[in-house]
């Protein structure tokens, strides 16, 4: 059946102009009386959390099925890494000696869009978290290729706005962590991560669980920066423990530069996939 069938019905947008001009009376003024779908206020309760994790799941995934995007390469990494143009305004030394990886990112993101624009801008696209630093080099990356981008940001106190090279039609905006966290990884072929932080390592340690216990499809999974990775984590340490399996050091790979990580996700062989571990659904 085709989508002409919504046609008989009417249009919601066309009943909340209906609603919205009727006497003004006790009855019509009362909160009960409003749309429930156009009623801010009763989508925002406690109750409706469940409603609203669905909104914020399926809002991205139908717009991005709609722009025809199948699969898409993630860069995670640090908000407050400068330019290095910038690198003076860098809050510590450390963060102005990492602004290159700001280039790094912006040159691998490049590339990947140029090859993402060889199969019509449907595979390989770019998504960033849509802030600052690394995430901004990523989008703008892009842009010096002459193509799109997604940014998928989250309401926070700071840091957090939507950067200016992101497509504005791929820009999203998320309340909840977790519904964010599973739009980077549904479509990834890829994820890059670059130095940053808390959110950073949060994000880099989830995506390698979920491969870790077979919930995901291994992918190529680079860690940008040797040095800085293997200083903040001591990997090894955590084989040698027994925390982790030897094998799980094969899950990732350390590069240091764009060209470097083009050549890797060239030549990356596939893991096989995991077995789910038991009680795992």
């Amino acid at each position: 059946m085709s989508d002409d069938r919504h046609s008989r019905l009417t249009d919601a947008h066309k009943d909340i102009d209906r609603a919205e001009h009727v006497p003004s009376t006790p009855q019509t003024n009362a909160p009960a009386y409003r749309l429930a779908y156009a009623d801010e206020d009763f989508l925002c309760r406690e109750d409706l959390r469940p409603v609203r994790l669905q909104l914020e799941l399926l809002k991205p995934e139908l717009m991005l099925d709609e722009a025809g995007i199948e699969s898409t390469v993630v860069l995670f990494g640090g908000a407050r890494i400068p330019e290095p143009a910038k690198k003076d305004t860098a809050r510590t030394q450390t963060l102005a000696d990492l602004s290159h990886f700001y280039d790094e990112t912006r040159t691998f993101a490049k590339l990947m869009t140029e090859k993402s624009m060889a199969t019509g801008g449907k595979r390989h696209v770019i998504v960033t978290g849509g802030g600052p630093g690394v995430m901004e080099a990523g989008n703008r990356g892009a842009i010096d290729a002459g193509g799109a981008s997604i940014g998928l940001n989250i309401v926070l106190p700071h840091e957090q706005a939507p950067n200016e090279y992101v497509t504005p039609e791929l820009c999203f905006n998320f309340h909840y962590f977790a519904i964010r966290k599973m739009h980077f990884l549904m479509r990834a072929e890829a994820i890059c991560v670059f130095p940053g932080g808390f959110g950073t390592l949060d994000e880099l340690f989830e995506a390698l669980t979920l491969i870790q216990t077979g919930r995901m499809e291994p992918v190529p999974f680079l860690l940008f920066g040797s040095e800085f990775w293997k200083t903040i984590v001591n990997w090894d340490a955590l084989a040698d423990a027994g925390t982790i399996a030897d094998k799980d050091l094969e899950l990732f790979k350390f590069v240091d530069s764009a060209e470097e990580a083009m050549d890797a996700l060239a030549n990356w062989q596939p893991e096989p996939v995991r077995e789910t571990l038991p009680g795992r659904n």
